[in-house]
């Protein structure tokens, strides 16, 4: 490569010669590398050849700062001494941007990626995100306010029903069942008094009922005796009325009593029925605070995995705080989240694709949360098989919301280059060319893009970035 000095008369012939050069070889290194390099290069270069004539202009206008300046000099600078300079750099520079167009319409097509038209169905979807839940997860809550005195097995342990998981202290509990049951104890001695009090006290009214009896027998059996001693003249009229009104009290008396036993039948019938409910309530609230002493020791209800537990030993929890969370691992559903722009497109019932990794999973939209939180709407996805082997817990999932399907139709590979509006232009691979033509898109999602004009199968067309090249109708593709 040639070196050229720098001359040290910034208006002097040698001076655009220089430049002259330097704008030469810099075009010859665009038209030795390729495209992007030669581009860089010529950037680089214009940005030189600036700074070399701004240079030459701060030597001038230094020289003179440290002079005293003529009149004509104080009269304004001489420009027309820069005119051969500027025209030189001009000129070259217009040349560069020209070589510059050449050199962009040709590009390696290995800087593309390049896809195919072909025939095929295509599903118009919205996207969402997705966490992995179990579809049935059980919580263990504490039976009664106590402490945590020990936990046995830690989270994502693996259980099987009547597995111990953790012990809560049982001392208060203990002293509260047996205060209980000697409650109970003494309520149910209470009670076999009581019925023995009842028992007595209707066997004595009816006792006295039958004394009644006896007595209103002999009182009868006295007026006949009055009435046949009146007939002889024995007794007055007023003895006879006498024995019959002594009669007539004892009949009252006794349908006194019998009213009395029958009440007292009754009441002591549904006092017993009362005592006997009062005692079966304890018995229950006893058998209650067994079963929460039993459950100090909590054991799983069922096989799966410990999702969650509260691991904190010596603290206080109250009744029915959570302890443990079990999830059954043989079932799993989708809990999605979508921005509420889509609340109107999510309906029950709708199909939807869950992408992990390379897999697709079948599900339907089985629940709809009625709230929007954070702009968001969420939904839950029934899975088809609920039990496949990729699903985890809390794994985080893509979810395609299917609203519209078609069959058989045009489709390519969805890319950068089919973003923007329904009428677009991309372009078509012909030979070792690259051709802009308009389309017109249909149905979009995240694999594929309905092609609903100028295409046909076979047809090949770049889907990668291609906004450096808009401004060109074509440009060639080279093959290195």
């Amino acid at each position: 490569m040639m070196h050229y000095s720098k001359p040290n008369a910034p208006c002097s012939k040698s001076n655009i010669i220089y430049y002259y050069n330097i704008c030469k070889q810099l075009i010859i290194k665009q038209l030795k590398f390729g495209t992007s390099l030669a581009s860089t290069l010529f950037e680089k270069s214009i940005e030189g050849v600036i700074k070399i004539v701004y240079y030459d202009v701060a030597q001038i206008k230094k020289r003179i700062m440290d002079r005293q300046l003529t009149k004509k000099e104080r009269g304004g600078f001489p420009l027309k001494k820069w005119k051969g300079p500027i025209v030189v750099v001009i000129i070259f520079l217009i040349a560069g941007l020209g070589m510059r167009s050449v050199l962009s319409r040709k590009v390696k097509k290995s800087d593309f990626i390049i896809a195919q038209v072909e025939r095929g169905d295509i599903e118009q979807t919205f996207s969402a995100s997705g966490l992995v839940k179990p579809a049935f997860e059980r919580e263990i809550n504490a039976p009664v306010a106590t402490e945590i005195k020990n936990v046995i097995l830690q989270r994502g342990a693996q259980v099987n029903a009547g597995d111990l998981i953790m012990e809560l202290d049982q001392e208060f509990t203990q002293l509260e069942y047996e205060k209980l049951r000697d409650e109970l104890e003494l309520r149910k001695n209470n009670i076999e008094k009581l019925k023995l009090q009842f028992d007595k006290d209707l066997r004595d009214l009816d006792y006295q009922d039958q004394i009644k009896a006896l007595s209103i027998a002999e009182l009868t059996a006295q007026v006949a005796d009055k009435k046949r001693l009146l007939q002889i003249g024995g007794v007055t009229q007023e003895d006879v009325e006498q024995a019959a009104l002594k009669l007539q009290v004892a009949q009252l008396e006794k349908k006194m009593l019998e009213n009395d036993l029958q009440f007292k039948r009754s009441v002591n019938k549904n006092d017993k029925k009362n005592l006997e409910l009062e005692y079966t309530i304890q018995q229950k609230r006893l058998r209650e605070l067994k079963r929460k002493l039993s459950e100090t020791n909590v054991k799983a209800p069922s096989s799966g995995v410990i999702t969650w537990i509260n691991k904190d030993i010596g603290r206080t929890v109250l009744a029915g705080e959570t302890l443990v969370r079990i999830a059954d691992l043989n079932q799993y559903e989708i809990q999605a989240e979508s921005s509420d722009r889509n609340s109107e497109k999510i309906q029950l019932g709708l199909t939807a694709n869950i992408r992990i990794g390379n897999k697709v999973l079948k599900g339907k939209i089985s629940r709809i949360l009625p709230s929007v939180e954070n702009n968001t709407v969420r939904f839950f996805v029934k899975l088809k098989d609920e039990s496949a082997s990729i699903l985890r817990p809390n794994l985080r999932v893509e979810v395609f919301v299917i609203t519209e399907e078609k069959q058989n139709v045009i489709r390519i590979r969805n890319g950068a280059a089919f973003r923007g509006a329904a009428n677009m232009e991309v372009f078509f691979v012909e030979g070792n060319k690259a051709v802009k033509k308009p389309i017109k898109k249909g149905l979009t999602n995240a694999n594929y893009v309905e092609i609903l004009t100028n295409a046909k199968p076979g047809d090949r067309i770049i889907i990668s970035q291609t906004d450096d090249y808009n401004d060109f109708d074509d440009f060639i593709l080279l093959e290195q």
